[in-house]
């Protein structure tokens, strides 16, 4: 039975990301970060999308509109 340490750096596949050499990875990796982050005035719109969406139910968990109809009946509220 072979060891589990010996072939650590033996690669089995020919294709694929993984299979590349360390410095091909960085090098096309790299490429994709120097890209998204160039354009400020995009991520900005992406961070503000973000925001938006994930903000958008704070303000109105808790009011009676949002509450299920059944709820609302069990607490006394006239539902029509």
């Amino acid at each position: 039975m072979e060891g589990r340490g010996e072939n650590t750096m033996k690669r089995t596949a020919n294709r694929g990301f993984a299979s590349m050499d360390r410095e091909q990875q960085r090098a096309i990796a790299r490429k994709g970060g120097l890209a998204v982050s160039q354009n400020r005035q995009h991520m900005a719109e992406i961070g503000r999308k973000g925001g938006e969406s994930s903000g958008e139910s704070r303000g109105r968990k808790n009011t009676p509109e949002n509450q299920p109809q059944q709820q609302q009946q069990e607490q006394g509220e006239n539902v029509e």
